[in-house]
Parts: C-alpha cells; sequence; structure tokens
C-alpha cells in the first residue's frame, strides 16, 4: 500500500496545477498566462518522465548523469521561456500569473521530494 501512495504523491503538484485552474480563472487570473504556465509545468514533467525511462537504458553511469543532467536544464530553459512568451504575447500580468503557476508546482514537487526522503536503492545496484 505504502507504494502506491508514494507514486501517487509524486504527482501532486500536476493534480494542484489542474485543480487550481477553476478558482484561479474564476478570481479574475490571466488566462493566457495560466494557461502557458500550466502548459509548459506538465510538458516538463512529461519531459522528465520520458527522460528518466530514457536515462535507465545508459549502462554506464557518465552517460546516465549527462542525460538527466540535460534534462534538467532543458526544463529549466523551457519554463523560463514560457514566463518570458507568456509576457510578451500577453501583459506583464500574464507573465507574472505564468511565473507563478511554474513557481506553486515546483515549490509543491520540491516538498514532495524533500518529505519523501531517499530513493529506494536499485535492483541492480551492488
Amino acid at each position: 500500500m505504502q507504494p502506491r501512495l508514494t507514486s501517487a504523491a509524486r504527482y501532486i503538484d500536476v493534480l494542484a496545477v489542474v485543480i487550481a485552474a477553476v478558482p484561479l480563472l474564476a478570481l479574475g487570473a490571466p488566462m493566457l498566462g495560466y494557461a502557458v504556465g500550466a502548459v509548459a509545468w506538465l510538458a516538463g514533467r512529461v519531459i522528465q518522465a520520458t527522460d528518466r525511462s530514457w536515462s535507465r537504458r545508459f549502462s554506464e553511469p557518465r552517460a546516465q548523469v549527462g542525460a538527466r543532467l540535460f534534462e534538467a536544464f532543458g526544463r529549466i530553459w523551457l519554463l523560463a521561456a514560457a514566463i518570458i512568451v507568456a509576457g510578451a504575447v500577453g501583459s506583464r500580468a500574464d507573465g507574472l500569473t505564468a511565473a507563478l503557476v511554474i513557481f506553486g508546482a515546483y515549490t509543491i514537487a520540491f516538498a514532495v521530494k524533500l518529505i519523501s526522503g531517499r530513493p529506494a536503492p536499485r535492483a541492480d545496484a551492488g
């Protein structure tokens, strides 16, 4: 039962982004900014999940680290570009909204990682 809870807890940030859309948009948050921030965050999470399965295929640890670093920095640039695009295409309020959506989702994801502790050792390790 515990692994299932842990698996579900890894996606609380995604759930928060989706659920928060209704009340925030009803309260007048800029729709373009929220949509750009949410789509960028969700795309980043898809990239992260894809990279995790892709990097496991490498047998050499250096190649795994390189793939994960590439993914991590790529996601950072994706999120930064989304904020800039939201502000440039829309207004400053759209850019701020996109930044706040990304910041909120990142904070939740970071807290879940801190609370969940160290990952379980891999079966093929050692």
